[in-house]
């Protein structure tokens, strides 16, 4: 099947504490800009009258410094790369509910399948009012706020108290929370006879094997054509989009590569073992791929 795939890389500078940065600490680290960076920090750490928070002048410095350069260019704390990592990750762990914000009030939308939620009884339609006896109804809080107050360490427990249509008295549920599955591929079908759909909202850890279990069924369903649904997908880990590329193309087909200004090129090869490389294939994209 002759199958072209662009794969596009949109390359932005990370700087992170979480990063594998082998090269740079091989670098030399003493040169003037950097003595300079170093002994501007010994002074204000140690001259200026108030004692300074030295980790929150260092990361200020960062943004500044990456100000400088392109708008994709940014610098990401500890906890933002956390969250940023967390669905690419493909879990975390909480108590398993898509939930909504509506006039001040906690709805439960759905409660994860087989879920810790789900376990306990807590139903769609229910109304979180408290949360570790905190408040959650008629008061301003963010869905940030929301998260942070449901999600934690497993096996560590909170308590929910749930109004719920046709029951008089509110409810009280001690949650476990557990490891919370993210899943990438969001939707798989045959839309109309011979004819497939699998749409992936990002490329995480997992989405590779949703991927290919989610084509094997379709194929036994009759499918031959696939319409794979990109739009909306902001990207993920270069290895799992290279590793879906290559379910599509011919032997050593090139897939992508890889060149910096202080890296060499790296080719990226089909190795010839993909499971769709007989059939139509359109790709869905927007802006936002």
């Amino acid at each position: 099947m002759n199958t072209y795939c662009r794969v596009f890389v949109f390359s932005s500078l990370l700087i992170c504490g979480q990063m594998g940065l082998t090269e740079v600490w091989g670098q030399n680290m003493t040169t003037p800009a950097l003595r300079k960076l170093q002994i501007a920090e010994f002074a204000i750490t140690n001259l200026y009258v108030d004692k300074i928070d030295e980790e929150k002048v260092v990361e200020a410095g960062i943004v500044k410094m990456l100000s400088e350069l392109d708008p994709h260019s940014t610098y990401s704390d500890a906890e933002e790369v956390k969250k940023m990592n967390e669905p690419l990750a493909g879990n975390f762990d909480g108590i398993g509910v898509q939930f909504n914000m509506v006039e001040d009030t906690l709805f439960v939308i759905q409660p994860v399948s087989n879920g810790p939620s789900e376990r306990v009884g807590i139903l769609a339609g229910d109304r979180i009012i408290a949360i570790n006896d905190t408040a959650v109804a008629g008061v301003q809080m963010s869905s940030e706020e929301i998260m942070s107050r449901l999600r934690g360490p497993k096996d560590t427990n909170v308590n929910l108290r749930i109004v719920r249509r046709g029951v008089g008295e509110p409810l009280l549920f001690t949650v476990k929370r557990d490891r919370i599955p993210i899943f990438s591929v969001d939707a798989s079908y045959i839309i109309q006879p011979q004819t497939g759909y699998i749409r992936i909202e990002h490329f995480g850890a997992t989405t590779a094997g949703e991927f290919r279990e989610s084509l094997t069924k379709l194929q036994k369903n009759g499918m031959k054509d696939l319409i794979l649904d990109l739009q909306g997908n902001g990207g993920g880990y270069l290895n799992v989009a290279i590793d879906l590329a290559d379910e599509f193309l011919e032997q050593k087909e090139l897939i992508v590569y890889t060149e910096g200004r202080a890296s060499k090129r790296s080719d990226f090869y089909a190795g010839g073992g993909g499971r769709f490389r007989i059939g139509r294939l359109v790709v869905l994209v927007d802006e936002y791929s």
